[in-house]
């Protein structure tokens, strides 16, 4: 009995006082599969891993299934299997279908379909990848990978020829090839720590790797991908931000869909980042019929804002295997971008890129505001339509 005690008091001082009085907008034990599950539970993150739904049967005492979802779980098996996690199960509408957070990670038939023009690794970053987790594509910077798992496996995931249940091994040698090349490389003054998610792994083994490149003395810029904050905000503790504050500056993107993955859980981590000290950025990625609506862009834009999450890119889904489905025309993401310029502020104006495939890198598409151009004269267009005449 005293050691349950201990635990109980371990984890009650994980738990960020803001969620203690949390009010839920949907009480996570009013679904029968966490009816009895202790709130202090439901607030670890490694009870949260441990529990990810990964059966039909599972998921089933959650959502109504359709027959198209069955057959999509039955086929996610191996690499990109489904994983939910708990808290990201009680956002899914039960009945209805085209939930943003159930498209987004219950698999469904259509991954099965391979579009004609869809390849397995898009963005060419094998090609790229001068030592075991490094991508080098742009002469300043580099992307280290540092772990293949994610807390829940997004169903348009790009790097899902990577990402999911294959084993490997974490010991932290892995790194050491990559962390050499770095070193030799002193053009490199840039680091996106990325995977898969690195904030799935242990409080010690993300310092280690920070330690490690933070001892390069040509790096300047540290950053980390993640969408923790939004799939399990758990995993965010006042243990992992003191320990990510020690090393600022570091800056973090978050990989944000949908405006209504802000719940309060989550605002509560970005402040905790964002209170340390460290810079947040989203990205998000257009996907057809759950934000390629000008109004839902918008409203996500706004809702970052709010949380002091600066909008950074927008981009067109990938052209993976299996993801046809998702990718909406290019002419969508302009005209989102036109129905943003201009009508709402600057700071809540992201880049809409594409990630060229072939490993051409990001490319920015815009609305076309230059109408023509001569020697000394530039005719341009607002966001209103209206012509103006720039004189130089």
């Amino acid at each position: 009995m005293g050691n349950t005690v201990v635990v109980e008091n371990q984890k009650l001082q994980e738990i960020p006082l803001q969620v203690r009085t949390l009010r839920r907008s949907r009480d996570y034990q009013q679904i029968s599969l966490y009816k009895d599950v202790n709130p202090l539970d439901w607030e670890d993150w490694q009870w949260q891993l441990k529990h990810r739904i990964r059966t039909k049967e599972e998921l089933a005492q959650i959502i109504k299934l359709t027959p198209d979802e069955e057959k999509g779980i039955k086929k996610a098996s191996g690499r990109l299997s489904m994983a939910i996690t708990p808290y990201w199960a009680t956002l899914i509408d039960p009945e209805d279908p085209n939930c943003p957070f159930r498209r987004q990670s219950v698999p469904t038939a259509a991954e099965s379909v391979v579009g004609p023009h869809e390849m397995v690794d898009p963005c060419a970053e094998d090609r790229d990848s001068p030592a075991p987790c490094l991508v080098h594509r742009y002469p300043d910077r580099i992307l280290l990978l540092a772990t293949e798992h994610c807390a829940m496996y997004c169903r348009h995931c790009t790097r899902r020829r990577l990402v999911g249940d294959y084993q490997k091994s974490n010991v932290p040698s892995r790194f050491e090839a990559a962390i050499e090349y770095i070193k030799s490389n002193k053009k490199i003054r840039d680091v996106l720590i990325s995977g898969g998610d690195p904030f799935v792994l242990e409080d010690e083994e993300i310092e280690s790797l920070i330690q490690k490149i933070r001892s390069i003395s040509h790096v300047e810029f540290l950053r980390i991908g993640t969408r923790v904050p939004v799939t399990l905000p758990q995993r965010i503790t006042e243990k992992l931000v003191a320990m990510l504050k020690k090393y600022s500056p570091i800056w973090i993107s978050i990989h944000f869909n949908h405006p209504r993955e802000i719940t309060g859980r989550c605002r509560i981590v970005c402040d905790m980042l964002t209170d340390a000290g460290i810079p947040l950025g989203s990205q998000t990625v257009l996907l057809k019929n759950i934000n390629d609506r000008p109004y839902i862009m918008k409203r996500l834009m706004h809702e970052l804002l709010k949380i002091r999450v600066r909008p950074y890119y927008i981009y067109q889904c990938d052209p993976v295997r299996g993801t046809q489905h998702f990718r909406t025309p290019v002419a969508v993401g302009i005209n989102i971008m036109e129905k943003l310029r201009g009508y709402t502020s600057g700071y809540a104006v992201p880049s809409y890129v594409i990630d060229a495939p072939g490993g051409g890198g990001k490319i920015p598409v815009a609305p076309n505001y230059v109408l023509s151009q001569a020697k000394g004269k530039y005719v341009l267009r607002n966001y209103r339509g209206k012509v103006y005449t720039y004189l130089e």
